[in-house]
């Protein structure tokens, strides 16, 4: 096998021939997005010394400022993405720390970063948004990321994390999940210029796209010579499975790792992709992945020659999204918090984070929002004082996550909801979308047409369910607390005219300030 290379301050690729190729064997021709140090043979007359050496050493705040709008300095260095992720709380693990200067040198080229999102459900959860938010901070700091679908893992179920075995999806249900969760990506991970000057390129890829070709023998001899079953044997998922006798794993749930493993070996072939990114029950996977790429890049075909031995590629870990106190954050009482409207509305979306704790609040800032650290000791600060309005700092997280999730459109829904759940509020202009959007959080009743019409107002509060009686509306009505569409109702003659049925679908009626009813119209 010959090797050539081009010697420049940015050593990037490698050329290696062979004569023989299949689906699983390694690519010979290899372009790499980071500087590899080339090491001679054995039997040359040199040492085995680099031609390129990487420094380790954390570039400092001085040396790199933040950029207003995450846009690349003219200069040799670029915004040190993995400086911001410690920072923020957002890096936990890494496999080689040269990945902190690699990543901040403009001179070496933007790095292709990825992470994986299996189609569970039809829409991602609040637990895959710090993925989302980790690889949207690579791409701020000028950066290209992949997002990868798992059409094929999917079938398998990753077993990381979970004490049983993942349910089988059907193919219809795993395509609709796919579509789901690929428009969500879209929508969110591209960084609108406005936003990102300089933001990397998005990738949307299915890894079903290139297992769907695979042949088991092919698999077995081209890949699966070189995964050592005992290093996976003691991979944290493989263990505890391992711990619990009468469940224990399926040989699928077994080969998962292997599979995504194959998964990081494809991306860096076929698209120059040299870090990987997970939460940090990842590490085992990930890892996988990085061991692969050495065992099947590093050796040909015909003798096994080692032709690099420093490693190209890199993993990094992020922590789970977890409370103060130590249980999960991204589940509520009704389930998963979910980034699709269709699923949760973004009215009760920001309601989530709008009722964080102050214990949380201030690390969630960091982790999930991409305001800058001073302006958000700026917020814990403000806390602190007296006169402090409760639920400002939460307002602000809810703001900033929601608009990040839900664009702008969707943040102003969640403001409008939000007003329209407060009686007497006349300046908020009420419509169907927007009273349609608390409907899940309140009660609801149907109603013809033809009763609503020309019916007296106390009797509608008590047809609807709202109130159980005419006599406890008049009662109400004496102090104040009716509200029909949010404005004050004066008098017990009032009666509801075509006008007060929002965009002819609807009436919102409030008894208090807590007790309301939507009335759907029919």
């Amino acid at each position: 096998m010959a090797a050539a290379g081009a010697i420049n301050s940015g050593l990037r690729t490698f050329l290696f021939k062979t004569t023989t190729q299949s689906p699983f064997a390694p690519s010979f021709f290899t372009k790499l997005s980071l500087p590899t140090c080339l090491f001679l043979p054995n039997n040359h007359k040199f040492s085995h010394r680099p031609f390129c050496y990487s420094s380790t050493q954390l570039t400092s705040q001085e040396d790199n400022p933040r950029p207003e709008k995450w846009q690349n300095p003219n200069s040799n260095t670029r915004p040190n993405v993995l400086q911001i992720l410690e920072e923020r709380g957002l890096l936990e693990s890494v496999t080689s720390d040269s990945l902190r200067s690699v990543c901040s040198d403009s001179n070496l080229g933007p790095l292709k970063v990825y992470c994986g999102f299996d189609p569970t459900a039809e829409s991602l959860h609040l637990g895959n948004l710090l993925g989302i938010i980790v690889l949207s901070w690579f791409l701020r700091c000028g950066h290209n990321a992949v997002a990868l679908i798992g059409g094929a893992t999917g079938r398998i179920g990753d077993p990381s994390g979970k004490s049983l075995e993942r349910p089988e999806l059907d193919l219809v249900t795993l395509e609709k999940n796919i579509s789901g969760i690929r428009g969500i990506i879209k929508k969110i991970l591209v960084c609108p210029p406005d936003v990102c000057e300089n933001a990397g390129e998005v990738k949307i890829l299915n890894n079903y796209d290139w297992w769907k070709d695979v042949k088991f023998l092919d698999f077995l001899r081209n890949v699966g010579r070189y995964a050592r079953v005992g290093t996976m044997m003691s991979k944290e998922s493989v263990k505890k499975r391992l711990e619990n006798v009468e469940q224990g794993m399926s040989y699928a749930e077994f080969t998962y790792q292997l599979l995504q493993g194959y998964d990081f070996v494809h991306l860096y072939e076929k698209e120059g992709v040299s870090v990987q990114i997970g939460g940090n029950d990842q590490w085992g996977n990930i890892t996988a992945g990085t061991d692969l790429i050495r065992r099947l890049i590093g050796k040909s075909s015909e003798n096994g020659t080692v032709v690099g031995s420093v490693p190209v590629v890199f993993g990094l870990t992020f922590p789970l999204l977890l409370k103060s106190d130590g249980t999960k954050f991204g589940k509520s009482e009704d389930g998963a918090i979910w980034l699709a409207p269709s699923l949760l509305s973004p009215y009760k979306f920001y309601q989530y984070f709008f009722t964080v704790p102050d214990d949380d609040v201030v690390r969630f800032l960091k982790i999930l929002t991409f305001l800058n650290i001073e302006e958000i000791e700026e917020v814990e600060r403000d806390m602190g004082k007296p006169g402090y309005v409760p639920n400002t700092a939460q307002r602000r997280l809810a703001e900033e996550v929601t608009r990040f999730v839900h664009g702008q459109e969707g943040l102003e829904e969640a403001l409008k909801a939000t007003e329209a759940l407060k009686p007497g509020n006349a300046d908020t202009k009420l419509d169907w979308k927007t009273i349609e959007g608390i409907a899940a959080d309140v009660p609801s009743c149907s109603m013809n047409y033809d009763q609503v019409l020309n019916i007296p107002i106390l009797d509608l509060y008590v047809s609807s369910g709202l109130l159980e009686s005419k006599s406890a509306a008049r009662r109400m009505l004496k102090q104040g607390g009716l509200y029909l569409n949010n404005a004050k109702v004066d008098g017990e003659s009032k009666k509801i005219e075509a006008d007060d049925i929002v965009d002819d679908k609807v009436i919102l009626l409030s008894a208090g300030k807590k007790n309301k009813m939507v009335v759907r119209i029919s």
